[in-house]
């Protein structure tokens, strides 16, 4: 594996946010920041590559703390808004093909 250039993928990453925020076209935006807009291209696609393949996890927000007195059972909500609730002891591989199904997209 080739050895990544932290410090340009951490530029890189800013100049795709600023584009984001700013509104303008690919083309616009690299005028006016003297970039090559291939280069913009193919970061913006290095780097959605390179999130997809380092984050096989989403993001999770701890929404309580456990008490004594709770089931111990574990509650996620979907982006859907869907709530699943995981007794102890769940078999692992179940819950991921039922994660699998419900966070497909709709077609």
């Amino acid at each position: 594996m080739a050895h990544r250039d932290l410090g340009k993928e951490e530029f890189w990453r800013g100049v795709v946010e600023r584009w984001r925020r700013s509104g303008l076209s690919v083309a616009a935006f690299c005028r006016r920041e003297d970039l090559a807009a291939c280069s913009l291209h193919w970061w913006r696609q290095e780097l959605k590559r390179r999130d997809s393949e380092n984050s096989p996890f989403l993001p999770v927000q701890v929404a309580g703390v456990l008490s004594a007195s709770s089931k111990n059972e574990i509650e996620i909500v979907l982006t859907s808004g869907r709530r699943i609730s995981i007794p102890p002891g769940f078999d692992a591989q179940t819950l991921r093909q039922v994660l699998g199904v419900l966070e497909e997209p709709a077609c």
